[in-house]
């Protein structure tokens, strides 16, 4: 059943509407907003952008960068903070879904793409193949493109942990045989309340996930992000990017949580900009090589810049 249509579970707890004067998204230009969702629309493929209506996706569609969500829209899990629709997706896969993407990157001139895709636990890959396919299409029209995937954990379908692992590890390898310039898997917030925000995730699978990542391909930087607001406090933080590190995470983004509609998980805290800044310099004294951390940093912020 889509969120949309869900009773809302925070109905108890009053949503913090008002955003602070810091937080104020990049509009963009209109006619740059037009081009790439008309051409999106037309294409029938989806964004991450657009899907999770992303403060900045003018500014990135002017930097000729965007994120294709691919496998559908409609995810088969159900996290509190995320506004792409939920439920069970269609089990047939748009076949020309990766031909399309490749036809809308060589259009709008894409420098930079990242892929990223729904949880398809109904599927036996669990779509570990889209991955690689739509790679494989977008090099095919210019194998310049710099692309970036932004992965679920793979994680699923079977009872025995021990198989369940050695079926994510296949899975992995597969979208990493495709050799993107950065895999991309977001722990999204610390340990203490993964289990409220991330449903059917975990903490300590999604580090496996990053470490398993650096062991089959090395030469593949590793990047994961968290949203900041959702009632973690400031030792939390620090040791989640410690946690990181520890599985030789290079890259890290950190970005305020705001909640998309009454149906999400509230809001509990707005950190202020000079917190993203000083948890950046932690970060960058951890050890991280690219550190995105500020109020409306996502995922995909800033992804083209080394």
């Amino acid at each position: 059943m889509p969120i949309k249509s869900r009773q809302d579970r925070f109905s108890s707890i009053r949503p913090m509407e008002r955003l602070p004067t810091w937080i104020k998204p990049s509009i963009g230009k209109v006619s740059e907003l037009e081009e790439v969702q008309q051409l999106i629309k037309r294409n029938k493929l989806h964004t991450i952008c657009e899907e999770a209506r992303c403060p900045n996706r003018g500014e990135c569609y002017a930097a000729r960068t965007a994120t294709f969500l691919i496998g559908g829209s409609i995810c088969t899990r159900s996290c509190t903070f995320c506004q792409v629709e939920k439920g069970r997706p269609d089990k047939n896969i748009n076949f020309y879904e990766a031909e399309r993407i490749a036809n809308a990157v060589e259009v709008l001139n894409l420098r930079y793409v990242v892929i990223t895709s729904v949880a398809r636990d109904d599927l036996a890959d669990h779509g570990a193949s889209l991955f690689s396919r739509t790679i494989a299409c977008i090099r095919k029209v210019n194998p310049l493109i710099a692309i970036e995937v932004l992965t679920p954990d793979f994680w699923g379908g079977c009872t025995d942990k021990t198989l369940a692992k050695r079926k994510q590890k296949e899975r992995l390898a597969e979208v990493l045989q495709a050799n993107p310039i950065c895999f991309n898997h977001n722990l999204e917030t610390v340990e203490r309340l993964q289990k409220e925000v991330r449903r059917g995730a975990t903490y300590s699978r999604s580090l496996g996930l990053l470490k398993v990542a650096r062991k089959i391909a090395p030469h593949i930087p590793t990047k994961s992000g968290l949203m900041l607001g959702l009632g973690e406090r400031r030792e939390e933080i620090i040791n989640t990017l410690k946690d990181l590190r520890s599985v030789d995470c290079q890259h890290v983004t950190l970005g305020q949580y705001l909640r998309p509609s009454l149906a999400h998980i509230p809001v509990q805290h707005y950190w202020e900009p000079k917190d993203f800044e000083d948890f950046a310099e932690i970060a960058k004294e951890l050890g991280f090589k690219k550190v995105s951390s500020g109020p409306l940093v996502r995922s995909s912020y800033h992804a083209e810049e080394g």
